[in-house]
């Protein structure tokens, strides 16, 4: 069983290798990590390559969870973070691995539940992935040599949050009647939003209409929603549809 130390999920998106999802595994229990999600492996699971690898760390592979996709994989965290080294054309904070994980420290203490996105090896996360993120983290590596191994950026992000765990700063948040929104809820909301506005021509002309997508995906990653938020939200777009339903004008 996983340990109950509050701590981050790492999530392993498409990762290409069983020896790398195992040098994964080594860095995060080498660091006190032991709670990894494995979304769509290319070359399939379980992997002998990820277990001959993880040297020791065997245990993490054992009870990782694997996921068939990214929305699963994340639906009961409240706030996501995707490394990346390359620039993306979403709006975000952008943070160090130790500001990220100083920022994981304090939501996790004040009961929020993290995840950090890992891409695969060849290409890392693809822009529709860094949109269900809430921030991005970014390693400031060589320029001329940005790439890092899966297992290198898992490692620098573990080790970040060892640091950031051992003095967790005081913060508190009061939650009138209400609690965090998670991915799962968060990925309803969009999804409403999307049908809805697709329903009624927003989407408009159609080669601008999958950036629209992604950029409206990303505004509600960005923002810290409760549970009430996401009601009130799901609310009005119900009542102006009704209104519209019933001859309402305006355009």
């Amino acid at each position: 069983m996983p340990t109950d130390t509050p701590q981050p999920t790492f999530v392993l998106v498409r990762p290409q290798m069983g020896e790398n999802i195992g040098a994964a595994a080594r860095a995060m229990w080498n660091f006190g990590l032991d709670r990894m999600r494995i979304v769509a492996p290319r070359d399939g699971w379980p992997n002998p390559g990820a277990v001959a690898m993880a040297s020791g760390a065997g245990r993490l592979l054992d009870e990782a969870l694997l996921v068939g996709d990214l929305p699963g994989a994340l639906e009961d965290s409240h706030y996501v973070y995707a490394t990346t080294v390359r620039g993306r054309d979403l709006t975000k904070p952008i943070l160090s691995p130790e500001e990220a994980m100083q920022d994981a420290a304090r939501r996790i203490a004040n009961g929020q539940k993290v995840a950090v996105m890992f891409g695969p090896e060849r290409s890392g996360l693809e822009n529709d992935d860094v949109a269900r993120a809430s921030a991005i983290i970014t390693v400031p590596v060589n320029p001329a040599f940005p790439s890092l191994n899966l297992a290198q950026c898992v490692l620098l992000t573990a080790y970040e949050w060892r640091r950031a765990s051992a003095a967790v700063p005081e913060g508190k948040v009061h939650m009138h009647n209400t609690q965090w929104a998670d991915q799962a809820e968060i990925e309803a909301l969009a999804t409403h939003y999307d049908e809805r506005m697709g329903e009624a021509g927003f989407f408009y002309p159609d080669h601008k209409a999958e950036s629209m997508r992604q950029t409206m995906r990303n505004f509600w990653s960005r923002m810290p929603l409760t549970q009430a938020d996401t009601r009130l939200l799901h609310g009005i777009l119900r009542q102006m549809v009704r209104w519209k339903d019933r001859g309402g004008g305006g355009a």
